[in-house]
Formats: C-alpha cells, structure tokens, sequence
C-alpha cells in the first residue's frame, strides 16, 4: 500500500495511506498475540514492536501531509 502510495496521484494517496495504517493495526494485534501466547523470543518482539511504532508515526506524519 505505501508504494502504491508513493506513486498515486495527491488525490489518490491519503486512501492508499489509510489502508496501510490498518495493515499496521494488525500487525501490531499479531505481534501482541505472539506475545500473550509467548511463541516468539520476547527480545526481538520487543524490538519489532519499536520499528512499528516509528512506522506509525512516520505513516501519519505522511497522512496528515497529504489531508
């Protein structure tokens, strides 16, 4: 979604953009039942978790250019 995005015309990227924070929204449910349910190394799911959150805010400072 965020290449297609990148290369929508002005009009056409804030829904790309929307579709892309949901995509984030469950990846970050995932990573929290991966947790709760403690099939992954808690290390780095503690590190994946930092690199959506800063995924996140670089999406809605994107979002927020565009609306």
């Amino acid at each position: 979604m965020v290449i297609n995005a990148q290369h929508a015309p002005k009009a056409h990227k804030a829904a790309y953009l929307l579709k892309a924070q949901a995509q984030l929204d469950i990846l970050r449910l995932k990573l929290r039942l991966y947790m709760e349910l403690k099939l992954a190394n808690e290390t780095k799911l503690f590190q994946l978790h930092a690199e959506l959150q800063e995924a996140g805010r670089m999406l809605g400072g994107w979002l927020k250019s565009v609306s």
